[in-house]
């Protein structure tokens, strides 16, 4: 089977096209044809060399695919030949708060991803989707939507009529504005391009922002919530855009901390965390069980994942440049087949 992989140092230009033995399931296991591939901001760091330095290669990047089970292990019972499935981002996180154990066991690094004809995964591994999207529309789910889910239904609680603000475009950002938009939420979307945000707007949001027009854009979110503040922010952009959502955020509410877009570092005054109580929520994607809760409600509710684009298999070093130059709008997937 052909599989991409960084073999001797990091970079998108050492991303190589490679052949590896077939696999085979083993008891418990299910082998998975995959037919896509999305990508992660994760997943960039991990092939420039930034998120973790020091994983060993060779290394198969990425963590979110979807496919068809052409064959199980002895011992699978919940899932058959011919079952359409997605990756679960966490091998080894099933249910409840995480812990070093349950973290520890992820696709794309520590343990080989996606990016790969066949792959070979635990039953609980996997999760099958809902009927009506594609394996591309699927394996933009594992880690952008249910990163999303996790901020606002799993932690967050977000009710019909909170206001929601989310920042940029991106995968996860998209993912929040629907389903914020699903549970009867008002959507604030933060983004340089009025073009993008024009599109946010056909989408379900609320009010928009341009930062780059309005740099003190926390102030104008709170305006537009009547001095009050939101009750939620999906905080993408790390230190950088930290302090301006304190300024947006609502007293008691909740920042849900998902990306370092704008850097990992920054001095920054903790008084209006607590002058204002508030909730400060590190995430960590999600549990196969937040994952197939998130599945049924895009089946009922009929959500569709915004693709950016789709790049074939041996061109997928294109896939990578286009997330580095930031131009996407939604989910960038690799087609297998």
């Amino acid at each position: 089977m052909r599989v991409i992989e960084l073999q001797n140092s990091f970079g998108i230009d050492n991303l190589a096209v490679t052949v590896r033995p077939d696999p085979q399931p083993g008891p418990g296991q299910v082998l998975v044809r995959m037919h896509a591939v999305s990508l992660n901001y994760r997943d960039l760091m991990t092939v420039s060399g930034h998120y973790n330095p020091k994983q060993p290669l060779p290394l198969i990047p990425c963590s979110d695919g979807a496919g068809e089970i052409v064959a199980v292990g002895d011992g699978v019972t919940r899932l058959h030949p011919g079952d359409r499935v997605a990756t679960c981002f966490s091998q080894t996180w099933q249910s409840g708060p995480p812990n070093r154990e349950k973290v520890r066991g992820t696709l794309g690094g520590p343990l080989d991803g996606t990016l790969t004809e066949q792959m070979v995964l635990p039953e609980h591994g996997v999760v099958p989707f809902p009927s009506h999207l594609s394996a591309a529309e699927a394996a933009c789910l594992p880690c952008a939507g249910l990163t999303a889910w996790s901020a606002l239904v799993t932690l967050g609680a977000v009710r019909a009529g909170d206001t929601v603000l989310v920042q940029g475009t991106g995968g996860v950002s998209i993912f929040a504005l629907q389903l914020a938009t699903t549970l009867g939420a008002r959507t604030i979307v933060t983004s340089s391009s009025d073009e993008k945000l024009a599109r946010a707007r056909k989408l379900g949001a609320w009010q928009t922002i341009n930062y780059r027009q309005t740099p003190r854009w926390g102030k104008a979110a709170r305006a537009l919530t009547d001095g009050c503040g939101v009750d939620h922010i999906v905080e993408v952009g790390g230190a950088g855009t930290l302090g301006e959502s304190l300024d947006a955020i609502r007293i008691g509410g909740t920042i849900s901390v998902i990306g370092v877009l704008s850097g990992v570092a920054t001095e920054l005054s903790v008084i209006p965390v607590l002058m204002k109580q508030v909730r400060l929520q590190g995430l960590m994607v999600g549990h196969r069980e937040g994952f197939e809760a998130m599945n049924r409600a895009i089946a009922a509710h009929d959500v569709r994942p915004v693709i950016d684009s789709e790049v074939p298999f041996d061109q997928a070093s294109d896939a990578f440049r286009h997330m580095a130059s930031g131009r996407h709008f939604g989910k960038i997937v690799i087609t297998v087949e």
